[in-house]
């Protein structure tokens, strides 16, 4: 889930469309490292100002398909901080990003410094970006502006609950994806990334890495502990992903509506508290006023959309449904859609849109949030009365997320995956930790636990009694926070599943 996706999008064409939709950041070599039997690596310094002191940057050639290991190549953008202290490095740690949309360049940089310290020259640290992001290889679907808007690539039903326009915007989409995507846009895919991840640790010269997967590189770091066990150290899984093979990233967007009413309370009690008031941000004199005040204000957007300071683009309901899903990530984004909610029930205010739901995503970024999860798995027919009827229910159960995770969306439009998902079994080396927070709006807790089954006694769980999605050095706690750093630095882990209060 990057941090605010979840989505679709697939092709396969000639080599001659793969060299005129796909922007590689730089050449790809196809030279391979001494006795790895993969790719050589030529590093270069990419350290910036205020960023981390000896950060090196490379491109890794990955095959744009494995079946044609020599066929046409792909650039991966790499990067790695050398361990500090070489007499205390035991390997190297492999940070997965989440999303699917989230660069490892970009985690690494800003959680690399916390990372490097908790670590204390352990590891080396090493991140990429996933096929589609950032530096490397990327593919787009010439997406319209309006098709690539957060509250329209994510299948918000109408003020109605109607789904018609819906549907023929996810047809429409998953149509321009088929046509300008390329076997590039095809090729974007979790087994793809397990495969990549393989063939980076061969470049790097290692037996084994270790790990810290985050979101659905939680799903990616159990994928490839199910098919390199050997190759495993120490993996970290933090915000799991539910790993059910028939559903996987339909599963997660349904879960997000379960996610979403676990996490609200955290977000009523701050919108609640008395000390609110000098902020000009309580919403409540109670928390359990929030909710139907958010509601309530949510129906009257649908019907009444007020002009927001971006033009063009006004405040509707589903606008403030989408602001609420972002700021449910984490406390710090609280007062953002708190904010929010006082500018829309005050006349004479105009609204400020936080920029995830004002404008559109870039077309490359929009196109890899949905391929992955498409390409991943087969979703059902494009049935707008099933669908229909699964939102009406889901909007009952549900209305904070108003059947928005049940919806039909470009992926029921999507060709046929060319691979089965991988299950996730209990077969293999004991040496991963997960560590999960209670209320999580978009791992929820509940979907964790099926990977914890699922992992059997290959995985030890840390539930850490908190709210926000991302646990380790971030929204955590000091207890989540110790656990899993001895357990990296030095191989403890708690015997049992254990819990976390502080």
């Amino acid at each position: 889930m990057t941090t605010y996706a979840h989505r679709t999008l697939l092709l396969a064409l000639s080599v001659a469309t793969v060299a005129t939709t796909v922007t590689a950041a730089a050449p790809v070599a196809r030279a391979h490292a001494p006795g790895t039997n993969g790719p050589a690596l030529t590093w270069r310094s990419c350290a910036e100002p205020g960023g981390l002191s000896g950060q090196e940057c490379a491109q890794l050639p990955v095959p744009l398909d494995y079946r044609d290991p020599d066929g046409p190549q792909l650039g991966l953008a790499v990067t790695r901080v050398r361990s500090e202290r070489p007499a205390a490095r035991r390997g190297t740690l492999l940070v997965i990003p989440g999303g699917p949309g989230e660069s490892g360049l970009r985690r690494l940089k800003t959680e690399g410094p916390a990372l490097r310290k908790a670590m204390a020259g352990a590891y080396d640290l090493v991140s990429f970006d996933p096929r589609g992001l950032g530096g490397s290889t990327r593919a787009g679907c010439a997406l319209d502006a309006p098709d690539r808007h957060l509250v329209t690539l994510r299948s918000w039903p109408g003020p109605d609950g109607g789904i018609e326009a819906n549907a023929a915007r996810s047809r429409r989409i998953a149509e321009a994806c088929r046509r300008h995507g390329g076997a590039v846009l095809r090729s974007f895919s979790t087994a793809n990334e397990v495969r990549d991840i393989d063939r980076l640790r061969r470049a790097l010269g290692e037996e084994k890495l270790s790990a810290w997967a985050h979101s659905y590189g939680t799903y990616v770091g159990s994928v490839y502990a199910q098919k390199y066990p050997r190759h495993t150290d120490r993996w970290v899984l933090d915000s799991t992903d539910d790993p059910d093979p028939s559903r996987v990233g339909r599963g997660w967007l349904a879960n997000m509506a379960v996610g979403a009413d676990d996490r609200f309370p955290d977000f009523a009690a701050w919108a609640a508290d008395p000390a609110r008031e000098s902020e000009g941000l309580r919403l409540a004199r109670r928390p359990e006023d929030v909710r139907p005040l958010f509601l309530a204000l949510a129906a009257k957007l649908d019907r009444e959309p007020k002009e927001s300071s971006t033009p063009g683009v006004p405040l509707t309901g589903n606008r403030l449904r989408q602001a609420l899903q972002n700021a449910l990530l984490s406390d710090g984004l609280f007062a953002e859609v708190g904010r929010l909610v006082q500018q829309a029930q005050d006349p004479a205010a105009v609204p400020v849109l936080p920029a995830a739901v004002a404008g559109p995503m870039p077309d490359q970024d929009a196109a890899v949030v949905m391929a992955t999860v498409c390409n991943d798995v087969r979703w059902p027919e494009p049935s707008v009365p099933a669908h229909r009827r699964a939102v009406t229910v889901d909007r009952v159960r549900h209305p904070l997320t108003a059947g928005m995770p049940v919806n039909i969306t470009p992926c029921n439009f999507w060709k046929a995956p060319a691979e089965r998902p991988t299950r996730i079994t209990a077969d293999g080396p004991s040496n991963i930790l997960m560590v999960q927070n209670r209320r999580d709006p978009y791992s929820p807790y509940f979907g964790a636990l099926k990977m914890r089954r699922s992992l059997g006694d290959r995985a030890r769980l840390v539930t850490l009694e908190h709210g926000g999605h991302g646990a380790y050095l971030s929204h955590g706690t000091a207890c989540g926070d110790r656990t899993v750093t001895a357990f990296l630095t030095t191989g403890r882990r708690p015997r049992t599943d254990t819990r976390c209060t502080d």
